[in-house]
């Protein structure tokens, strides 16, 4: 069973969603960490409650990119995880050779649609409803050196319905997340993911 960090930078809806998935057997790994780039995330207290360990490691600590997130790797890697779930995490992390291919990213929009510097949260539902587009989703990607770039795992997609507010738009996608989510991961961890081109 794979030792799984889960990142995040919000309220680890995500984090806490994986989490259970886990427990409940769902997904055949161990998270073994919370790590909050935030000391205010409210991940933080809830994954706590749910007796996770937890670390914070903030970005204006390090000089670059690199070494926060080295600072984030190594704690990871302190807790012997194996894999990284990126769960509402809204910080550049440089991904080393030695976690190439080991690091999934859930984004609230069909890639490579909608993905790019800027791009997350309520951001891509505004863009997406600006665009005209007639659907949306989720996509579980691992993460590499572009933002929202990395191999596609899975994705879910949901209507974007006439007169939908980007707020509107959010509470779907947001119920694909949950649902892909686990899904992905459990594929991924079990080395049968769907890699989509």
């Amino acid at each position: 069973m794979k030792r799984i960090a889960l990142f995040f930078s919000g309220t680890g809806g995500n984090a806490l969603n994986l989490l259970r998935a886990c427990r409940e057997g769902r997904v055949p790994g161990l998270p073994v960490l919370g790590l909050a780039s935030s000391p205010k995330a409210v991940g933080l207290d809830r994954c706590q409650a749910e007796g996770l360990p937890t670390v914070t490691v903030v970005r204006t600590h390090f000089a670059s990119d690199q070494d926060f997130s080295e600072a984030c790797y190594w704690a990871a890697e302190a807790a012997g995880a194996e894999v990284i779930c990126l769960c509402g995490w809204l910080k550049r992390l440089t991904v080393p050779l030695r976690w190439e291919g080991r690091i999934l990213n859930i984004h609230p929009g069909l890639l490579p649609l909608f993905g790019g510097p800027g791009m997350y949260g309520m951001n891509v539902h505004r863009a997406v409803i600006a665009s005209g587009a007639a659907e949306s989703g989720a996509t579980a990607h691992l993460v590499d050196a572009e933002y929202d770039h990395g191999r596609i795992v899975d994705q879910l997609k949901v209507p974007v319905l006439p007169g939908d507010t980007p707020e509107d738009l959010q509470v779907r996608v947001y119920a694909a997340e949950m649902e892909l989510y686990p899904k992905a991961l459990a594929a991924f961890l079990a080395d049968e993911p769907k890699l989509l081109p």
